[in-house]
C-alpha cells in the first residue's frame, strides 16, 4: 500500500513537470515546440534529463494514460498539451457547436470583476469552460471555497462567438461577456440574472 501511494506522487510530479514545460515553459529546458504544441518524445525526456528530471516512457504514458483531465495527448511518437497554454500555439481545433451551457468554476473573490468585465482568458489564450457542474466545482475548489457560474452557450452560439473543444473535453472560448453568466452555484452574494 505505501508503495501505491509513493507512485501516485511520482505521478503527480511528473505530470506538474510536463503541464509547465509543454504549456508554459519549454524553453526552460531548451525545448522547441512545433506552432501546434507538439514535441518529440524522446527530445522530451532527453532535454528533461539534462536538466536534472528524469522519468521513464513508461512513467510518461503511465502520466497520460491515468491523468483523470486528460491533460496530454501523444499522436505517434509526439506528445503535447491539450489546452491551457500560456505560449503561444495553435491547437487546430475545428469551431464546436456547444451544448446549451457550459459552466465555469471560480471563487468569491472573482465576482465583482466577473460581474464587470465576464470572463477572461486572463495569461491563457481562453476561457476554459467545462461542459459539468461537477468539473467546473473541482476546477473553482483548487483556489478555494468553489462557485460555479453558468455560461449560456447557446445565446453566446447564436451571437456570433466562436467555442472548441480540446481533446480532453475543455470547451474553450476568446471571453466571455457579463450578459451570458449565469446564475452563482455556490456561497455566491446574489446572481448574475
Amino acid at each position: 500500500m505505501q508503495q501505491e501511494h509513493v507512485d501516485d506522487r511520482r505521478t503527480v510530479k511528473v505530470s506538474k513537470y510536463l503541464s509547465k514545460h509543454l504549456r508554459h515553459q519549454p524553453e526552460r529546458i531548451g525545448l522547441a515546440l512545433d506552432e501546434a504544441g507538439w514535441v518529440e518524445i524522446d527530445t522530451l525526456i532527453a532535454a528533461a534529463a539534462a536538466h536534472g528530471f528524469r522519468f521513464t516512457r513508461e512513467e510518461l504514458d503511465h502520466v497520460v494514460a491515468t491523468n483523470d483531465k486528460r491533460r496530454f495527448a501523444i499522436e505517434g511518437t509526439r506528445i503535447r498539451a491539450s489546452q491551457g497554454h500560456t505560449i503561444d500555439v495553435d491547437l487546430a481545433l475545428p469551431a464546436a457547436t456547444p451544448p446549451p451551457f457550459l459552466y465555469h468554476g471560480t471563487v468569491a473573490r472573482n465576482l465583482d470583476a466577473i460581474r464587470a468585465e465576464g470572463l477572461r482568458p486572463m495569461n491563457r489564450h481562453d476561457v476554459h469552460l467545462s461542459p459539468g457542474r461537477e468539473t467546473a466545482t473541482r476546477v473553482g475548489a483548487r483556489r478555494g471555497r468553489p462557485i460555479v457560474l453558468s455560461v449560456d452557450a447557446a445565446a453566446m452560439h447564436r451571437d456570433g462567438h466562436v467555442f472548441h473543444v480540446s481533446a480532453n473535453g475543455v470547451w474553450l472560448t476568446k471571453s466571455v461577456p457579463p450578459r451570458y453568466v449565469g446564475v452563482a452555484y455556490g456561497d455566491a452574494d446574489g446572481c448574475f440574472t
